[in-house]
């Protein structure tokens, strides 16, 4: 078995049920320690409700990752630009983003958008400033195929995945996602780094969320807007210097 990352030989790891009904076989590169099922054979049936049951911190997690955002938005790129959330759910990062005063946009092959409809991507905005994946890469089939994609869209990502220990944690770790079937490949820190030389992308790890991108910043401050966001209160200062698109949004919608 080859590994999809970084092509080098990869060994099967362990065997685990998934959906408490398929044996699935998972592999470890050697080399980047990308660990990955065998070919995914069970996602239609996986995705049949696209956000899974177990995910009981997507509000939690969409209100945190939109302060961390909005301060790197504010202080490092350009505000009045158009930003897209990739894979964006229910739309509820979308919406909040939108609630905040950024121009942003969702994307999704698998889920309805129920939260900020009338916000879609469109091909007529061409390249956005910033794409954000929050807990998407571990449901790619085919990573760099992905990760492709995504590039097409902007040269900026900031993305979040849990990563993969050095040691292939044992068969109870909850990021697995047995139980949903719907994780099917995780990362390393090597794996990451591998996938941005390949892309030739300079890189920032910051805990679970990373920033892949064709700038260079200050990686101390990108340190201080990405984990002590709430603390420093940036959040509360860039909300308050951003105009809401709330109200413009609801007239929007009447007009169309």
């Amino acid at each position: 078995m080859k590994c999809k990352i970084c092509g080098e030989a990869a060994s099967m790891a362990f065997i685990s049920k998934v959906m408490n009904k398929y044996d699935v076989k998972y592999f470890k590169c050697r080399t980047c320690g990308f660990l990955f099922t065998e070919e995914p054979f069970w996602l239609n049936e996986a995705y049949k409700t696209p956000i899974n049951i177990y995910d009981t911190g997507i509000m939690t997690r969409n209100i945190y990752f939109s302060k961390i955002v909005s301060a790197f938005i504010y202080f490092c790129l350009d505000k009045d630009a158009k930003f897209l959330d990739y894979a964006g759910g229910y739309g509820i990062f979308t919406r909040l983003m939108r609630d905040i005063g950024f121009d942003y946009y969702w994307y999704d092959d698998f889920t309805e958008n129920l939260i900020a409809r009338g916000f879609e991507m469109r091909t007529e905005h061409g390249m956005y400033e910033l794409l954000t994946a929050f807990e998407v890469l571990e449901h790619f089939t085919n990573p760099k195929v992905e990760i492709e994609k995504m590039l097409s869209k902007s040269k900026n990502i900031i993305f979040s995945t849990i990563i993969l220990p050095e040691a292939i944690p044992k068969t109870n770790w909850w990021y697995y996602g047995f139980e949903h079937g719907q994780h099917i490949s995780f990362y390393s820190e090597c794996t990451l780094k591998t996938i941005a030389t390949y892309f030739e992308m300079n890189f920032y790890i910051f805990n679970n969320l990373f920033l892949m991108t064709k700038k260079k910043f200050n990686y101390l401050k990108l340190r201080l807007l990405f984990n002590n966001t709430a603390r420093y209160g940036l959040y509360y200062l860039v909300k308050s210097r951003m105009k809401s698109l709330t109200e413009v949004d609801n007239r929007i919608i009447r007009q169309s």
